[in-house]
């Protein structure tokens, strides 16, 4: 019997010192393997080894990418780059994962499971696939079991014989049966502001490696239709973190970290909240953007509590003595209006912005302008048709032809009618958005937003027509019977009594559009008229066991829209008391944190400022990022039982209270 040839077991030399007739061979293999199969691609330079079993329904291998000798591979399989398959590797089911992911010998990726209800055999029982994500730069080592539905987090390290039941974050090496955090490969960046706030949080995650392990909660999806065509705001992705060079060998254990790498920047703001990032598609077969689970839940110390009411009150104290230096900063004088920061071009948003901080820190409009000429500003920019303020052109005035379907007309139903609100004054024109809406309309409007696909989309609109409500009964313009309790109804009768909210997870169980969501849809409806909530302790099981994501609320990749997304539920539901200390532990680690990240003169940034960010223009101190961290503190605080010592109260957009009573 002729000698196997080595580099069917050890294949990452084989391109450099192959023979010219074994390199042919090999070519013809995967001409085989791929002609006639448009749904199998193989990247340049890849090599399958004919002692491997490939018995795949779609194959997308990435550049010098290696399949070894005794692999078995089935179902839907696609990979990065520089990816490595050792030998006796089983990869079946849905699997999709980055650049650079090395998979040791014996492992086991699993991106199926069979049912098992009782009275049927096993075989007969039919199969389920939720999938397998693994990011880039991941190390698997020997003898490794990853299950259905996990998401493995870029730059982590899997320890040999590992049994991965749980989403795996970022940077994080696990280990054991079943795994659970060890400690940091990449540790979470710090924010850059407080030093010694970074290193509590690192501690935090070190302490929490013995934590028990936060079951999870199921969260059916709602499946409604669709979205209507162009509707809302896209989801912009968010990128991973470039992935560190794979290194050309073998991986049979796990053990040593790789070079330090920050987190992904996240895209900048462009209404209430950015577009969410979602999983998708990129270059290299990965989707981004997917938050997992963590495994070692993140704990408040005793720090984070002591003093914290004097440091909240010389914070307010600050920001009010450079509320007016703020404000100037972004200022046009050129044009006469406000830009978000400086070197940027005025926005609606930015006029109401400014407003409301002038507002809670001053108690007054802002000094650029009269009050007065403030208000015939954002009334002479509605349209006299609909109502609706649609966002500047290039020449500074509102651009034609776009109605409330457009993100921010919706958007500006809340922000341009709560500034005129501040202002003592109110739309000059009815919002043909509710006063042309019967209770038919209503249903149809909800049923066709894309609940399913992405919670926040919809849920925008619904806090615009919430409000677009209020605005109409305050103005005292006639509404068609049944409006009200068409929407109410509607929400009352599609919440997930599971997780309490509406719409659906993103496809590997992040629960970021679902929550984000629920603060847009619950402040303009149940929250802006005083309505109970259907299931509010549920609110409190996802929003606590989303908070534990340590891609959206580690240290350096929190944002406004994150973080105010968790306490405005957080405190909507505080009077059942349900969870409440660690709601409050919750908050009191947010609130500790966040008081770090005011910049001297400029305000707050929509990102925490970190290394791996900086020179991003979210993280740059602006009129938006101002206007949320001031109310987010604000609710924090108060859950944290200190908001009396910041001496203000939100009271535009994000106001606690009721704006109005529904009889």
């Amino acid at each position: 019997m002729p000698a196997i040839a080595a580099h069917e077991y050890s294949p990452w030399d084989f391109w450099r010192e192959a023979s010219a007739d074994d390199r042919e061979a090999q070519l013809a293999l995967q001409h085989a393997l791929v002609d006639g199969r448009p749904d199998h691609e193989l990247g340049d330079e890849c090599f399958i080894s004919g002692l491997a079993s490939i018995d795949n329904d779609a194959l997308r291998l990435g550049d010098r990418t290696y399949v070894a000798a005794g692999a078995y591979l089935t179902g839907d399989l696609t990979t990065g780059a520089d990816c490595s398959v050792n030998p006796y590797t089983v990869i079946r089911g849905k699997v999709t994962m980055g650049d650079g992911v090395r998979i040791g010998a014996h492992t086991s990726i699993l991106g199926f499971n069979h049912s098992m209800e009782s009275g049927t055999p096993v075989f007969r029982q039919p199969l389920t696939s939720k999938g397998i994500v693994i990011g880039d730069d991941v190390w698997i080592g020997s003898h490794v079991v990853i299950l259905d539905g996990v998401h493995v987090g870029s730059h982590s390290v899997l320890a040999a014989s590992a049994v991965v039941t749980k989403d795996v974050p970022d940077g994080a090496v696990v280990g054991g049966n079943p795994a659970r955090f060890i400690r940091w490969r990449v540790e979470p960046d710090d924010t850059g502001i407080a030093p010694d706030a970074a290193a509590e949080a690192a501690a935090r995650a070190e302490d929490d490696a013995t934590a028990p392990v936060e079951e999870d909660v199921d969260a059916p999806a709602l499946g409604l239709l669709p979205a209507l065509a162009g509707g809302h705001p896209g989801r912009t992705l968010s990128g991973g973190d470039t992935p560190a060079a794979a290194p050309a060998t073998d991986v049979d254990s796990a053990s040593e970290p790789g070079a330090e790498l920050g987190p992904a920047a996240a895209p900048g703001p462009e209404h209430d909240h950015e577009p969410r990032p979602q999983p998708g598609p990129v270059a290299s077969g990965i989707p981004r953007g997917a938050a997992p689970t963590l495994i070692a839940p993140a704990r408040a110390t005793a720090d984070h509590t002591d003093g914290l009411a004097e440091r909240a009150a010389r914070f307010a104290a600050q920001a009010k003595a450079e509320a007016s230096t703020v404000l100037q900063r972004a200022w046009r004088e050129d044009l006469g209006l406000f830009a978000d920061r400086p070197g940027a071009a005025p926005t609606v948003r930015a006029q109401c912005d400014a407003i409301e901080i002038a507002d809670v820190l001053l108690g007054t409009a802002p000094a650029q302008a009269t009050a007065a000429a403030q208000i015939r500003r954002l009334q002479d920019w509605q349209d006299a048709a609909t109502g609706g303020v649609a966002p500047l052109g290039a020449d500074g005035q509102p651009e034609a032809g776009l109605g409330f379907s457009h993100p921010d007309v919706a958007y500006h139903v809340l922000s341009v009618g709560y500034a005129l609100d501040l202002l003592g004054s109110s739309f000059a024109a009815p919002l043909t958005w509710v006063t042309a809406a019967t209770a038919d309309r209503v249903v149809a409007f909800c049923e066709s937003l894309p609940w399913g696909t992405d919670a926040w989309g919809a849920a925008h609109h619904v806090d615009g027509f919430g409000t677009a409500i209020l605005w109409t009964k305050r103005a005292g313009h006639d509404i068609v019977p049944g409006v009200e309790e068409a929407l109410f109804g509607w929400l009352l009768l599609h919440a997930d009594p599971h997780t309490g909210m509406w719409g659906s997870p993103a496809p590997d169980g992040d629960l970021l559009p679902v929550v984000n969501g629920f603060y847009r849809a619950s402040r303009g409806t149940f929250a802006q008229f005083g309505v109970p909530l259907p299931h509010p302790e549920r609110v409190i099981d996802t929003v606590l066991r989303h908070a534990r994501s340590p891609r959206w609320f580690a240290p350096g990749a929190r944002n406004a829209c994150n973080v105010l997304d968790v306490a405005h539920p957080l405190w909507l539901t505080r009077g059942t008391g349900y969870r409440a200390d660690e709601v409050r532990e919750l908050a009191t680690r947010l609130l500790s944190d966040a008081l770090h990240t005011w910049a001297p003169g400029a305000g707050f940034s929509f990102r925490e400022p970190s290394p791996a960010a900086r020179g991003l223009a979210d993280t740059e101190p602006g009129l938006q990022g101002t206007e949320m961290w001031l109310a987010i503190l604000w609710y924090l605080a108060d859950l944290a039982g200190v908001s009396g010592a910041l001496g203000y109260r939100p009271r535009g957009v994000h106001r606690p209270e009721a704006a109005l009573t529904l009889p």
